[in-house]
């Protein structure tokens, strides 16, 4: 004989489910960064060890705390910081040397972009192990990852550890595209064989840096909790937005970063000395409104585009007018950096072909790009889809020989 259960028996077992199942998804949508796992005191490694940190003021906790506060605080030997491109205070342009420095008058601040871009071997041998703990762009070019590069060789090379305390890749669920880095090109600006767009965090960077290149350094991956590849790091709770470099203001510009930083290696400016930089882009010699109908021609998904002037302070073409377009992302999920940067780059240069300067600075191109072939492709007006097959092909063939990269869903 069956069992009838009574309307209030009902509403129970509801209730009681709904908050099961609330409280599993409270707890899977906590995220907290690597530095906060070691805040938690989830990791004990560092305890009893002389300890190195490369960092600068956009590593910060889920509290807005500083990094190297963080350890100090859970009694970390800290000896000394270094600071990559930008400066441990990120008031020094792109390209601009950066000196050593100290904070408080009394830890040490050593730069990694002055006359050497390496750790100091004598200063690894003050040390048992260098914690790296940056917030990357997602972009291949962006020079921490570089950094992270020299910093794995110079520990390898001083027989210590190096540690890294993960962070989101910001524009992860953006799939992998554009080129591939040819070992030719390799330069700070190119340092690792990974696509252009990459979508690894530098935690899962260091991993397979380590197996490819460096397979008897002792690496450490603090890893992040509650993290997914599957969302931007906007959208994790906890997440806290800082400037990872002077041009990089905002969330939206590190959307737009890779669909606008080649223009970087061309005589087009990319909105440097701007209060939008990378979010427009122009020159004296262009006409918007002509752009902007060729531009429009591609139908590129997640962006609009709009007629803008602009006058530089700093970089190209300080105090001259400039003409241009500025980009709003609508859709970024829909939204394709790469397919975004090929179309501006034809349509520059089917417009103006002896102006924009892909061959004046061709070497500096190549190495953003990771190849000569995209160059050449631009030049000779390939059609986008060839262009972006080419590219999709060289990530594909990645992706396979590197299924296992992930550390995260």
């Amino acid at each position: 004989m069956r069992r009838r259960v009574s309307a209030p028996g009902i509403r129970l077992l509801v209730s009681l489910l709904f908050l099961f199942c609330f409280s599993r998804n409270l707890h899977a949508e906590e995220f907290r960064y690597g530095l906060d796992q070691i805040d938690a005191g989830q990791y004990t490694e560092l305890k009893g060890k002389r300890v190195g940190l490369i960092t600068n003021a956009a590593a910060i906790s889920r509290s807005g705390e500083p990094g190297y506060r963080v350890l100090q605080n859970r009694g970390v030997d800290l000896k000394f910081l270094m600071a990559p491109e930008h400066g441990f205070s990120l008031d020094r342009e792109a390209g601009k040397t950066v000196g050593n420095s100290s904070i408080a008058g009394t830890l040490k601040v050593y730069s990694l972009y002055g006359a050497s871009r390496k750790p100091d071997a004598a200063l690894l041998n003050r040390i048992d192990v260098l914690v790296f703990d940056l917030q990357d762009a997602g972009v291949r070019c962006y020079t921490y990852i570089s950094t992270m590069k020299l910093a794995m060789e110079a520990c390898r090379d001083a027989g210590i550890t190096f540690m890294v305390l993960d962070r989101p890749d910001p524009i992860s669920p953006i799939p992998a595209g554009g080129f591939m880095l040819e070992p030719s090109l390799e330069s700070f600006v190119g340092a690792a064989e990974i696509p252009f767009i990459h979508g690894m965090t530098t935690g899962e960077i260091a991993v397979w840096l380590q197996k490819r290149l460096y397979p008897k350094l002792p690496l450490k991956v603090v890893q992040m909790q509650g993290y997914s590849h599957g969302k931007f790091a906007d959208e994790l709770p906890g997440f806290r937005f800082r400037s990872p470099s002077p041009n990089i203001r905002d969330f939206e510009t590190l959307l737009l970063y890779p669909a606008t930083v080649m223009l970087e290696a061309t005589l087009v400016s990319e909105g440097r000395g701007t209060d939008a930089p990378f979010r427009m882009f122009g020159a004296p010699f262009i006409d918007a409104g002509s752009l902007k109908c060729e531009i429009d021609r591609y139908h590129l998904p997640g962006v609009d585009l709009h007629v803008a002037t602009f006058t530089p302070g700093s970089s190209k073409f300080a105090g001259t007018r400039c003409n241009g377009l500025r980009l709003t992302v609508t859709d970024r999920r829909l939204f394709d950096p790469f397919r975004s940067a090929t179309a501006i780059l034809l349509s520059l240069q089917k417009l103006y072909p002896e102006k924009i300067g892909l061959n004046s600075n061709a070497t500096f191109f190549d190495q953003l790009a990771g190849t000569s072939g995209y160059r050449i492709m631009i030049l000779k007006q390939r059609p986008i889809g060839e262009i972006l097959d080419a590219a999709r092909g060289q990530v594909q063939a990645f992706e396979a020989a590197s299924s296992g990269r992930f550390l995260y869903p």
